[in-house]
């Protein structure tokens, strides 16, 4: 499986949101490999995004995404949830993610399954957080 360049996360937010559909997102898990194939995403700019993270300037909670491009920004959210976002912005740009909102998964099923307590395959990534549950993503990695 072939990993995007940096290259391609220097870009345009909206731009890369589109272009990430259909990427596979692999995550190992101790010696598991779990992945998916990215079916919806979600664009979040800086200073014109009210939505994002980085629109009221840079905190110790988003400074990912005034980061390096390509690298994962992951965060807590409602007290119980991660979400993961890939850090993603145009050069002449301070901050930019994207949203990874639901895959349909391939490699490591039941290992998401058991990850998410469930024994269905309906539902099991449709959601920033069910599939952040599901490959057992969470701060302690990036």
């Amino acid at each position: 499986m072939k990993v995007l360049p940096r290259e391609f996360y220097a870009r345009n937010t909206v731009t890369v949101a589109k272009e990430l559909l259909g990427k596979n997102l692999v995550h190992k898990n101790g010696n598991k490999i779990i992945s998916g194939t990215i079916i919806e995403t979600e664009a979040y700019r800086y200073k014109d995004d009210p939505a994002s993270h980085a629109f009221r300037g840079r905190t110790e909670r988003n400074k990912a995404m005034f980061g390096e491009v390509g690298r994962a920004y992951v965060y807590f959210t409602y007290g119980m949830y991660y979400c993961v976002n890939a850090v993603s912005r145009s050069e002449n740009v301070e901050a930019g993610a994207v949203l990874i909102r639901a895959l349909k998964p391939q490699k490591g099923i039941e290992i998401m399954k058991k990850n998410r307590k469930t024994i269905r395959l309906l539902n099991l990534t449709n959601g920033p957080a069910k599939l952040t549950q599901a490959l057992k993503i969470n701060k302690k990695q990036y």
